[in-house]
């Protein structure tokens, strides 16, 4: 099989429904998966190959899980422009691999913030 263009992916989903399927096809193309806390564990239990986030970033996950992909590694990996000689040098210069996919889902925060009695603690928690 000929290199995917898809070399690298970051997969952090709140809602997991079709994540290891898709996944598992990652996987089957040679795609590298870099994921987030309950999305790697996810991934993880079901024999998929992931790693941490935290392998991008040489830092944990903090704050309850609030920040992980606030990161110059991410950031640049993903808004770098492939093009531009200077972005690709500054990349290299600062150990940033390019990331080619990106899958995410938001947290259910309409949902939750419809819910009667919610409390502000748990709306803010869905705020993503």
């Amino acid at each position: 099989m000929s290199d995917p263009l898809i070399k690298r992916a970051l997969v952090s989903v709140s809602d997991k429904t079709g994540i290891v399927d898709f996944c598992r096809n990652l996987n089957a193309m040679g795609v590298e998966i870099f994921s987030t806390g309950g999305t790697l564990k996810t991934l993880l239990d079901s024999g998929i190959s992931a790693a941490s986030i935290s392998t991008i970033t040489g830092f944990p996950e903090i704050m309850d899980g609030r920040v992980k992909t606030l990161h110059p590694k991410i950031h640049g990996g993903l808004l770098a422009v492939r093009e531009n000689t200077d972005h690709v040098k500054e990349a290299q210069e600062n150990g940033i691999s390019f990331i080619d996919l990106v899958v995410v889902n938001l947290y259910p925060f309409e949902a939750t913030v419809a819910k009667p009695g919610v409390s502000f603690e748990d709306a803010i928690e869905n705020i993503d």
